[in-house]
């Protein structure tokens, strides 16, 4: 059960979903765990909602009346970036990779099993939080390796000539990960928490390489992240924290 004081409210969810039965059963299942819910029936109306409140994560249908989900997740992502879990009818592949590759950080296959989504949401938001937050108490929340440097708290990353770089919810709580284990083989499983991985999810290599480019890494040579094969990756270089 997710607790709220006046200090610390529940985080807020947005869901974006034009069927109304399903969207009830969303919310219901969401406010039973504490949640606050908003629910949203069209894309225009969330992107525009999102700029005013700042939800901690939106559940995005991607059969929407006035746009493609995949727009709603790629505007989110540069304008109010937040936690994003896609809720899709299509079981596609191609769809879900593309969501990930545009910052999704998971996404669930209708009909699903409301517990399985709100545990989804859960791990999704534990993550992110994760990410945001120093490890121990009193724990500087800016990283610098290789001439960059990485703000957990902003979640930007500011290269060598001193270019600005955003990051998605997804991205940041990956490279905070790895920058808080430099040197060190990290699991998908451990890159994606508590979730379990199925073999043929591609959800961290997406990520993976979205990071590479952004880093300016060579996807074929990496200098950065490196591959481990059969074992996960690895963030090759010193970190300084301050």
């Amino acid at each position: 059960m997710t607790t709220s004081t006046p200090d610390n409210p529940a985080p807020l969810v947005f869901v974006l979903e034009d069927e109304p039965d399903i969207a009830r059963l969303i919310c219901a299942n969401l406010a039973e765990y504490g949640f606050r819910c908003e629910h949203l029936r069209t894309g225009r109306d969330l992107l525009a909602r999102a700029r005013g409140l700042s939800p901690d994560l939106c559940i995005v249908d991607l059969g929407l009346p006035d746009m493609d989900g995949m727009q709603v997740v790629r505007q989110l992502q540069d304008g109010t970036p937040c936690a994003v879990l896609i809720l899709t009818g299509r079981n596609d592949v191609t769809d879900r990779v593309l969501g990930l590759e545009l910052g999704a950080d998971d996404y669930i296959v209708k009909p699903f099993e409301p517990r399985e989504l709100v545990a989804r949401v859960r791990s999704i938001l534990r993550r992110y939080q994760r990410s945001a937050a120093p490890e121990t108490s009193g724990e500087p929340g800016i990283a610098s390796f290789s001439g960059w440097e990485f703000d957990s708290n902003r979640h930007t990353l500011t290269a060598p000539d001193g270019r600005e770089i955003g990051l998605s919810a997804a991205e940041a709580g990956l490279l905070a990960t790895l920058l808080r284990r430099p040197n060190k083989i990290l699991s998908r499983e451990q890159l994606l928490g508590e979730r379990d991985v199925d073999p043929f999810d591609r959800s961290i290599d997406v990520r993976i390489s979205r990071l590479r480019r952004k880093l300016d890494d060579d996807p074929h040579n990496p200098k950065l992240i490196k591959t481990v094969y059969g074992a996960g990756y690895l963030f090759a270089t010193q970190v300084g924290w301050r």
